[in-house]
Order: C-alpha cells, then structure tokens, then sequence
C-alpha cells in the first residue's frame, strides 16, 4: 500500500488571506505561489556573502554562457525576499553568473520568503501531482525537495507514494545535455526515450542519437536497438563478453542440481531476463542477472523489490 502523499488541503489553505504568505509584498512576483516561476531583474538580485562556493572556473561558466543563450535558463535560480524588491540567491550562482555574462536583463525564479519550508514543500509535493508537468519539470520538482528540503530519495520516496527507482529516473533527466531537456520539455521525445539516452554514453554520443531520434522519428525499442548495437564492438575485443559468460555458464551448469535449476527458470521467467547461476564444487558461486537497456533494469529493481516476486527454491 502506498503510504498517503503531503499536499491535500493547500489549494484552501493558500485561498485564505489569513495564511497566505505568497501573494502579499512579494514586489515582482505577486500573484504567485510558493513552487511557481517568476521573472525576476537581474538589478534586483544579490549573491548570498555565505555562499562556500567562491571560485567560477572561467571555461565552465563560458560554456553555460553559450547554452544559456541558445537554450535559455533550463533550471530557474532560487531566491529569498528580502526588502523592497530586493532578493538573494539562495542557489545557482553559477546560472546567474553564466546569466550575466549573456547578457539577460531577467532570470526565471523560484521565490522563497522566511520560514517558508513547510509551504513550500506541501507547494511542491502537489505540485508534482499535476497531470501536465513534462518530465524535466517533474525531476526539478523532485531535485528542489531534497536540495532545499533536506530529503533524502528515501523519505521524497516515501512522501510521494512513489518507489526510489522512479525517483531516481525523473533525477537522471537532469543529467542530460541542455538540448535533450529542452526536447523533453517540448514534447520532442518522450520519457522511455530520454531514459534510453541516460545510458547511452558521454553527451556527444547521447546528443548525436537524439538528433537521430528527430530526424528518423524513432521508437523507443528502435533507440535502444541502436544504443545496444554502439555498445557491441566494446564487447568483442576478446570473443565478446556475452559468449565467453554464456560458455561458463553451459560448463557450470551441468553440475547443478536439478532443484537449483528449476530454481533458476523460475526466477528468469519471475523477472522476465536471463539469469547465469555459476558454483565451485566447495558451494561457493554467484547469480548473475543480465539486462539489456535501462528500462528492463528498472523492471528488475521493481520487481526484486515487491515480496510477490520472491521465488523459493
């Protein structure tokens, strides 16, 4: 059962003027809500002085730099009011200095305000519960909770109803080269799409497959062909893996015992992948499980994790 997610009761909770800390002197920014993004004067923005982080490598910022005035900002910065049209940086320095050195008169902003924390959470959490967010949305929701509300993926896991595995996915989006997420925002591949690309390479190989996937309108089954078929001559520098495993396991097999056997269908058929059980004649061995692309792997985790798939010996 999954365990009852935050965020019921805020919709009446920010419709009274009593509580409603979002829509009064909020300047720029009036009219929205905790988790939602506002325009903000780069003027009105100050860094924050206890920022650890001091040094910018030049190179890095430069490239930013580029993306940003190619793509814009994809991840908005995070600001605290503070007096009169005023505001601090709370996170992403490096997005308002890569800003600046683009020459933008404005910034996207997430908003907060003193002692905020509970409402922005509940903010977020229903949020993420909207049927229209696009996928890089959803993950920017997901990465603000654990960054600026101390979650770990455990306890956001938990306060979502939602498994660690489908957490994780939606934070690898955010990985992906600034022309990918902008794709995914804008409808041009979709999720089983993205999540293939997470595992394709470095972000030249990822990029050149996106464009790929634009020019020849592939499916997703027809990305993960071809991701796994760039893999396969990194494989057969010496007889490929896959053979030199597959002949192991045709020799070690034959010893096991008709019960471990059964076992080891069982469990292949179970998690719907190829299973390798391997044993020296002292009872010592190992259990491989083979997939092959993200999503079967992610299929593999969730099963694993649900006690309906326990198979006994």
């Amino acid at each position: 059962m999954k365990k009852q997610a935050l965020g019921k009761g805020l919709s009446a909770l920010l419709e009274n003027s009593g509580t409603d800390i979002t829509t009064r002197n909020i300047g720029a920014a009036g009219g929205q809500t905790v988790g939602s993004i506002s325009s903000l004067s780069i003027e009105q923005i100050e860094t924050n002085p206890f920022n650890p982080r001091t040094n910018f490598e030049k190179d890095a910022l430069a490239e930013l730099c580029d993306s940003i005035k190619e793509h814009g900002i994809i991840q908005p910065l995070t600001v605290r009011k503070l007096g009169r049209d005023k505001y601090q940086l709370i996170s992403g320095e490096r997005r308002f200095r890569a800003s600046q050195l683009a020459g933008l008169t404005e910034v996207p902003c997430y908003i907060r305000i003193a002692n905020d924390q509970n409402m922005l959470e509940m903010a977020l959490v229903e949020n993420i519960q909207r049927e229209d967010l696009n996928a890089i949305e959803v993950g920017l929701s997901y990465q603000r909770l654990i960054d600026e509300c101390d979650l770990t993926q455990e306890k956001l896991s938990q306060k979502l109803g939602k498994s660690r595995s489908n957490i994780a996915n939606f934070l690898r989006l955010l990985k992906l080269p600034a022309l990918i997420q902008v794709g995914i925002r804008e409808g041009a591949i979709s999720m089983g799409h993205a999540r293939a690309l997470v595992s394709a390479g470095d972000e030249a190989v990822q990029v050149n497959i996106f464009n790929k996937i634009i020019e020849n309108n592939l499916s997703v089954r027809e990305v993960e062909a071809l991701i796994k078929d760039q893999r396969e001559p990194e494989l057969n520098g010496s007889n490929s893996a896959d053979d030199v495993q597959e002949n192991s396991s045709k020799k070690e097999t034959a010893a096991l015992s008709d019960s471990i056997l059964d076992f080891k269908n069982r469990l292949s058929e179970s998690l719907a992948a190829k299973i390798v059980i391997s044993a020296d004649n002292k009872g010592r061995g190992k259990i491989v499980i083979n997939f092959e692309s993200q999503e079967q792997l992610d299929r593999i985790i969730e099963a694993i994790g649900n006690p309906a798939t326990t198979v006994n010996a």
